[in-house]
């Protein structure tokens, strides 16, 4: 039985994402700006790109998918997507969007610092329902740096256009991450929770029998668990701890090497082995990395 999912359609260029959503051909090959209420695409289809998109989107009468959930954006969020992260829209009425799509390909970029910055970005490996939502003087700044942005792409070019694309490129991105670091601050109550939950979550694995068999649990294992991207649950946690999930999961292991080695007669190879690693040496150097002594020195200073 042939399955009812539309096909996955890969956009290698900005001219054919033009030609997807109906609009009309891109002025400049390797960076764009759509307005968005003239998108007349297909209501039902899954795509991915092999460029950035950045979009400003208020959705009536449809819903954007994500996996297995579908989420509504009438109050008006930022989507950020990475080269070849797909994503599926669809709905059964036609879909109305207002907004902006900033578009660009990651080769408009070489040469210039935004080029590995952008990379650090972890909103780029958001899910949609971690959107970023904005206030309405938020909106107002980002459809204006858009706007800016779109006046620049359609002015002739010069020797000078490319570097003013990216500087507006730049500043549109430092103010998002600004007001991500400002969403995980007011959600405050909430992300307390995650960080409880991811907390509890951890100490139960690595206290339990898994470790020696299947080894540390990745970023993505844990997330999931939380219903997170690895990437919003590290930059949570970063901004409430200062540690990264994979500074939590080093400093958890930490903690329950010092606690078998105090507490119990295991010797270090066997706490090596319970805590998941092949040789001891490794277990060694890991522990002397964070804790400025080896295990042994450890035990001995605290008989």
């Amino acid at each position: 039985m042939k399955s009812s999912r539309p096909p996955l359609h890969h956009l290698r260029s900005i001219s054919a994402l033009h030609q997807t959503l109906q609009v009309p051909k891109p002025t400049h090959p390797l960076i764009s700006v759509v307005d968005l209420r003239d998108m007349q695409a297909r209501t039902e289809q899954t795509i991915s790109y092999s460029f950035y998109t950045i979009a400003f989107k208020k959705l009536t009468g449809g819903q954007l998918r994500y996996g297995q959930q579908h989420y509504d954006f009438d109050e008006g969020v930022l989507i950020f997507t990475a080269p070849h992260q797909a994503v599926r829209l669809e709905s059964e009425v036609p879909v109305m969007v207002e907004g902006c799509l900033v578009v660009v390909h990651p080769d408009f970029l070489q040469g210039y610092p935004l080029a590995r910055k952008i990379t650090e970005y972890g909103f780029f490996g958001y899910a949609v329902n971690e959107a970023l939502h904005l206030s309405a003087a938020e909106q107002r700044q980002v459809l204006d740096m858009m706007q800016r942005l779109a006046q620049e792409v359609a002015a002739p070019i010069t020797a000078f256009t490319q570097d003013l694309l990216v500087a507006h490129l730049d500043l549109l991105l430092t103010y998002c991450n600004q007001f991500y670091h400002r969403q995980f601050l007011t959600r405050r109550a909430a992300n307390h929770d995650v960080v409880s939950r991811f907390e509890q979550l951890l100490a139960e694995y690595v206290a339990g029998d898994q470790l020696p068999s299947r080894g540390l649990p990745s970023m993505q294992e844990l997330a999931g668990q939380l219903n997170l991207s690895a990437n919003y649950l590290s930059d949570l946690l970063r901004t409430h701890t200062g540690l990264t999930a994979r500074q939590h999961v080093q400093q958890k292991l930490l903690d329950y090497a010092k606690q078998l080695l105090t507490t119990t007669t295991l010797s270090v190879g066997e706490v090596a082995y319970r805590l998941g690693f092949e040789h001891s040496q490794s277990f060694s150097k890991f522990f002397k990395q964070h804790a400025a002594v080896s295990p042994l020195q450890y035990r001995l200073s605290v008989h």
